[in-house]
């Protein structure tokens, strides 16, 4: 295909952002999902609390600034879907189209994560409501763990809200950039901030907040090793919705007067702040509660260990329906960035409208959540490769598509697209801020990203 319009004058046919604050709050709402609750609490502890934050905060810098700098400059260069954007721009820079599958590889990426995603937030929808009316007061540790198996091999209980999750996130997409993604994500966004102080208020206050910052900022260097640095590099990189097409199409959205250095340093900024709060909060209720920390990873930190601990807590009622609403808040913010770039792509592939797009896409993730929904009862036997098929969407999309498409995208903004039409977007008279980035896109993030990938696949 080949598109006569002039890049500085291209126009999303879908609408921009009303404000740079808009972007920010949209970008990091894609960005704080459920895995900055919930995983890099855990990672962070075990791999040496403080001394590990250091190693990740410079990750961010080195990896994540520069890959997100690239996605949200090629979305607003293309001002299309990922996939049509590499096709235009590929054929701008390098006379070549193939480039288009880059795109496709970051769609397919953020398709398969939302079809199992969105059955993991129904789960916390599930939890909010056993939460509220009390189900985990005064329950023991096996008792615990039989709601979350009861839940898990239940599969008309994941099957409603699952439903309900991507109903949710359908109804948002189909309404629009300025009603939809932008009206939902200016009131979840300042509501999740709000939450989570709630959260910290109550553990300065009642919890083991020393304890709790010990463990998260205490700096232990003697367990830092070879593997808590690729720990660092790949949570940077995943933890930023990188690789999955979501920065790049919300990218097509951003105004040409709006500075990509800026709005990424606030998008890391709220990223990494929600998290190191949501750690410190995790592990001052752990420790307040005499629960093991090295019990916390994962499904076990969520579905196990926070609602003991909100069972045994006073006022664990309210504080545990009030955590579970935030995970809620989190996973949609981030669920709307998932599906968007299918629905723009539907849109303007098939010339569908936005309501008919959002639903064709939405159900086919719905109906391919259901393989998730299976893996942990009917379908529970049937395992190859890496586990359940569950397992296998996870490991085929967070270690093989992600890296891959997230590696290919730093190398077009850094090789192949030339320094005018870079300095374009970037703003040349940032001659400083310019040559940073670059330097970080041509050799730091793609060296690392391809070490994520190789550690990821057993190879390195």
């Amino acid at each position: 295909m080949s598109e006569k319009i002039s890049p500085s004058k291209r126009q999303s046919i879908h609408g921009q952002w009303s404000s740079r604050l808009a972007f920010i709050l949209a970008v990091s709402g894609s960005a704080v999902g459920l895995g900055n609750i919930w995983k890099f609490p855990y990672i962070t502890g075990v791999n040496g609390g403080g001394a590990f934050v250091l190693v990740y905060l410079l990750c961010i810098l080195a990896i994540g600034f520069p890959i997100m700098i690239s996605e949200i400059m090629l979305g607003r260069r293309g001002r299309r879907n990922p996939i049509t954007s590499m096709e235009l721009l590929g054929r701008e820079e390098t006379g070549s189209g193939v480039w288009k599958f880059v795109g496709v590889i970051g769609l397919v990426a953020g398709f398969l994560i939302l079809s199992f995603y969105s059955v993991i937030a129904g789960w916390t929808l599930n939890y909010f409501i056993l939460a509220s009316k009390g189900t985990f007061s005064g329950l023991l540790p096996q008792d615990v763990n039989q709601v979350f198996d009861n839940l898990n091999q239940s599969f008309s209980t994941q099957l409603i809200f699952h439903t309900i999750f991507m109903a949710v996130t359908i109804l948002i997409i189909a309404k629009g950039i300025r009603q939809g993604l932008e009206r939902v994500v200016k009131i979840l966004m300042p509501a999740l901030f709000l939450i989570l102080m709630m959260l910290l208020f109550y553990v300065i206050s009642e919890g083991n907040i020393s304890e709790g910052f010990a463990f998260m900022f205490k700096p232990d260097f003697t367990k830092i090793d070879g593997s808590s640095v690729l720990a660092a590099m790949g949570h940077a990189f995943f933890t930023l919705s990188l690789g999955m097409g979501c920065v790049v199409a919300y990218g097509a959205y951003l105004p040409k007067q709006e500075s990509i250095f800026k709005t990424t340093f606030a998008i890391i900024f709220c990223d990494t702040l929600i998290a190191l709060v949501a750690g410190l909060v995790v592990f001052s209720i752990v420790f307040d509660n005499n629960l093991d920390p090295s019990q916390i990873a994962g499904a076990g930190l969520i579905f196990k260990t926070l609602p003991l601990a909100f069972g045994q807590m006073p006022s664990g009622v309210f504080f545990g329906s009030i955590f579970f609403i935030l995970l809620g808040f989190a996973a949609l913010t981030s669920a709307i960035s998932l599906l968007e770039p299918s629905v723009a792509w539907m849109i303007e592939r098939k010339n569908l409208s936005r309501q008919l797009s959002a639903i064709i896409m939405g159900s086919i993730i719905w109906a391919l959540g259901l393989l998730t929904v299976l893996s942990g009862n009917e379908l529970s036997n049937f395992t190859f490769w890496k586990g359940t098929l569950f397992d296998n969407f996870d490991h085929l999309a967070t270690n093989i598509l992600l890296p891959t498409s997230g590696f290919l995208f730093t190398v077009f903004a850094g090789w192949f697209m030339s320094k005018k039409s870079s300095s374009d977007e970037l703003d040349i008279n940032r001659k400083f801020q310019y040559k940073i980035w670059r330097f970080l896109a041509r050799y730091v993030a793609p060296i690392a990203v391809l070490i994520i990938f190789l550690n990821a696949i057993g190879i390195y």
